[in-house]
């Protein structure tokens, strides 16, 4: 019988304390740089498709290279959290937003388990150098989750993970030590193009290709400014995100819900009606959403997209 070597026995162990803080899943890749993934961003920035958001020009030798991020950066530690709700709101007559905001900004949470396992890992596995990231610094994170194995970048640009789906975020630990490194999986979306189709504004050029200027999560969370009437009635009552390509995902059929309480919905959110959207004042925007990710948008910015989805 092979004996496990130290690296093995180390990576065993920092699943396992992920495992025990309440991450959906754990796994490990080597840091190298990202050359295709280089490549493929250049051509996605070349082509206008990340629309105003300038700060995907940014730092653009560190979202391909964690070492320009870490010094000396071996692993790439990456944690999936599972956030598919229990309870889901209906789009029938209702506004609704994506379902990553229906419970407390997730980066806070995220960041904050992240910074226990780092300091676990510290303490009681190896001691390192490195940092923690939850979507708010230049990592590729779904092209360093497809390297370490917990999934693979489907056809709608998310990471889809073949035991929790896509309805996961995304946090990366990277560190100056070397570990055992988990193997890619292959690609299961196969002839699929429910995503492709799905979509109400076209917004999946080609597979894994998204454009921002077509995309109903840009339109309502990134831009500034009034949204184009070439839009109108196409959001499918969604007036914060866009879960359409997700929801048509046959991955995502049988996920199970999360049972995380900081995810959870107010029932003030999964109550309120169209109406009650369109009264919204800001004093109730300022207590519903004051540890929500919709406050990203701030009270005019969602204003603008229940108006415009409204109709009125």
């Amino acid at each position: 019988m092979q004996m496990k070597t130290d690296l093995q026995k180390s990576s065993e162990k920092i699943k396992q304390e992920a495992a025990k803080l309440g991450f959906t899943d754990c796994k490990i890749a080597p840091v190298h740089y990202l050359a295709n993934d280089a490549k493929q961003l250049k051509q996605w920035l070349s082509a206008g498709m990340h629309a105003s958001m300038r700060y995907m020009e940014n730092h653009f030798e560190k979202r391909t290279d964690p070492g320009k991020l870490v010094a000396g950066a071996k692993s790439v530690i990456v944690l999936l959290l599972n956030y598919f709700p229990p309870e889901k709101q209906s789009n029938k007559d209702k506004l609704v937003v994506s379902k990553y905001a229906y419970g407390r900004d997730y980066h806070k949470v995220i960041k904050a388990m992240l910074n226990k396992l780092q300091q676990t890992i510290r303490n009681e596995i190896v001691s390192h150098e490195g940092r923690v990231f939850v979507d708010s610094a230049p990592v590729l994170e779904r092209a360093w989750a497809a390297r370490a194995g917990a999934g693979w970048v489907g056809k709608n640009a998310n990471l889809i993970s073949p035991e929790h789906g896509s309805f996961v975020f995304i946090g990366e630990l990277i560190i100056d030590v070397g570990l055992a490194y988990d193997k890619p999986i292959k690609d299961f979306c196969g002839s699929c193009t429910k995503c492709i189709e799905a979509c109400p504004t076209n917004a999946i050029l080609s597979p894994k290709i998204i454009d921002s200027r077509r995309c109903i999560s840009y339109w309502t969370i990134e831009h500034k400014g009034p949204i184009p009437e070439t839009f109108r009635k196409k959001f499918n009552n969604g007036i914060f995100g866009c879960d359409i390509c997700q929801d048509v995902c046959p991955w995502n059929n049988k996920v199970k819900p999360h049972n995380i309480d900081d995810f959870l919905p107010s029932p003030d959110l999964m109550a309120m009606t169209k109406k009650v959207w369109q009264d919204l004042s800001e004093d109730t925007f300022n207590r519903l959403f004051k540890k929500s990710a919709i406050k990203r948008v701030k009270y005019s910015g969602l204003r603008r997209n229940i108006r415009f989805v409204a109709g009125y």
